[in-house]
């Protein structure tokens, strides 16, 4: 048992010696920190501010924000992180899907339905902190997950049978990497990648942070809430399981012939694409065109409908 403050101290230490262990940062950069409002990005929002001084990173900071078009849900959130703004003195930079994409996540949940929404979601999000990231000139980008899930994405992986992700997830630095296909336009890391979630909310509760607790709207049939379920599951008989999946999933060995496609760019948008367009484009254009499920198939049904309808 340990009082508040010692608890505060162990905590920052240790996110400390997972940024110097595995060499996050280097002075001078530009770092973006991927703001939603919620308890991870407002813990982590705090623990880099209060960091960056104790330790003299040298880094400059700002919060990076997605507006989905969510009503009810990131409106109220965005709120959460605008205060964020004020209480630690670090810019904001909010990029919408309206501004970008032309469509709101409710339009696109009222044209697709609440199936595979998460599925648009992920892909229009990942894009738009690239595209915010790049326009504010940050060199990296940082990011809440936490030790919780990643276990969960590692589950994930293992089930669907994805190798490439599956060998890429527990790698605490994203980006930038041909080889494993690890490329992206801004290099994003995961200082909280062996923090449990229980810390994090203690840490925000004890400290009285302001963040937005509320889960999605249109979370609750999202794949990941099972893998959660499964994993809360089996900490109760192994309190250590989610730390365990995590190590043993950086320890795995995989055949050297598993290979990332080749990466290019997006004919139409110029983003990072292993294909002649990228995936948020090919969504688009399903959405523009009245056939929104065009990008939740597979990879050949994909080909030929676009073929079909003539999309290059």
């Amino acid at each position: 048992m340990i009082c508040k403050e010692c608890f505060y101290q162990v905590f920052e230490d240790e996110v400390h010696h997972t940024i110097t262990d595995n060499n996050l940062f280097q002075r001078g950069e530009r770092v973006a920190i991927a703001a939603s409002g919620g308890k991870d990005s407002t813990v982590l929002a705090e623990v880099l501010s209060i960091l960056n001084k104790r330790h003299d990173y040298g880094l400059d900071l700002f919060l990076l924000s997605v507006d989905e078009g969510i009503t009810g849900y990131r409106d109220d959130s965005l709120e959460s992180v605008k205060r964020n703004q004020q209480q630690y003195n670090i810019p904001l930079k909010v990029v919408s899907y309206k501004e970008l994409y032309g469509w709101t996540m409710d339009e696109i949940v009222r044209a697709i339905g609440t199936r595979n929404n998460c599925t648009f979601c992920g892909v229009f999000r990942r894009q738009a902190l690239d595209r915010g990231a790049i326009l504010m000139r940050a060199s990296r980008m940082v990011t809440g997950h936490n030790a919780d899930d990643v276990a969960e994405t590692v589950l994930m992986n293992l089930l669907r049978g994805d190798t490439p992700r599956l060998k890429r997830c527990v790698n605490i630095v994203t980006g930038g990497d041909v080889e494993t296909g690890e490329v992206e336009a801004v290099p994003r890391c995961k200082p909280f990648i062996y923090t449990y979630e229980k810390e994090i909310v203690l840490y925000a509760y004890y400290k009285k942070l302001d963040y937005f607790s509320t889960e999605c709207i249109y979370s609750p049939n999202a794949y990941r809430g099972y893998a959660r379920s499964f994993l809360k599951d089996l900490e109760t008989i192994r309190p250590s399981a989610i730390l365990d999946i995590i190590r043993s999933a950086e320890a795995l060995n995989f055949k050297q012939d598993i290979k990332a496609p080749s990466v290019g760019s997006c004919d139409r948008c110029g983003y990072i694409s292993s294909n002649k367009l990228c995936k948020a484009c090919v969504m688009l254009e399903g959405l523009n065109r009245g056939a929104p499920r065009l990008a939740v198939q597979k990879e050949k049904k994909i080909t030929a409908a676009m073929q079909e309808l003539s999309i290059t």
